[in-house]
């Protein structure tokens, strides 16, 4: 169990945590800058992927969910004091990164143990938890990019192919094949449905809400 912070120290590091927290949003995805259009915090991508690697989880059997959400919440916790690493940036290491989660883990005693443990798991991906980690991430990234292919932006299809081969779960294969196809409109428009052209109240309900009527 979790030592309950009791000394003033331990609550002071407990606010500095909050406040670093606060980074991440004003924290640039650097990937947009090279694929030319789009934007994105690294809170924004956290955020997202947290929740498809939540999803992943009820989606595979035996996982520690919970374990799978924290990994998710914090495995890039590190680059709001490094920046995010593009393509570019990556081929020339990353060390900064695991230095930057080391001093963070360092300087939060409550559960700063628990980020650094998640981190090295995460970085080294033999566990299934750590792998559907790793693949939310980069369903988060190919869903960025779709979103920006359906824009107009002519690089973003080879770039979502080439994060789409990168998968390494059944169940994240099985989701980002779904991807690559579906509109990332479609989780509200239907040109088939009614309402857009009339209106009217009977077909007012969204997708399976009618189906159900």
């Amino acid at each position: 169990m979790t030592k309950k912070p009791t000394k003033p120290a331990e609550l002071d590091s407990v606010v500095r945590f909050i406040y670093e927290m606060g980074v991440h949003q004003n924290t640039p995805r650097s990937g947009f800058w090279l694929l030319g259009s789009g934007s994105q915090s690294v809170a924004e991508h956290l955020f997202r992927s947290a929740l498809i690697a939540y999803t992943l989880a009820h989606l595979t059997k035996g996982v520690d969910k919970y374990k799978v959400l924290l990994m998710a919440l914090t495995h890039d916790l590190g680059e709001g004091r490094t920046s995010d690493l593009n393509y570019v940036h990556q081929r020339y290491g990353r060390l900064a990164e695991q230095n930057a989660v080391a001093d963070i883990a360092a300087t939060f005693p409550l559960w700063g143990n628990e980020i650094q443990s998640l981190y090295e798991e995460e970085r080294e991906r033999q566990t299934v938890e750590s792998k559907l980690v790793k693949d939310s991430d980069i369903l988060e990234w190919i869903a960025s990019l779709r979103a920006e292919e359906v824009k107009g932006n002519l690089k973003a299809r080879a770039w979502a192919k080439i994060a789409y081969k990168r998968l390494k779960t059944p169940v994240g294969k099985k989701v980002g094949t779904l991807m690559m196809k579906q509109h990332p409109d479609s989780w509200w428009f239907d040109e088939a449905d009614a309402w857009f052209v009339n209106r009217k109240e009977k077909d007012r309900k969204w997708g399976d809400a009618k189906k159900k009527k």
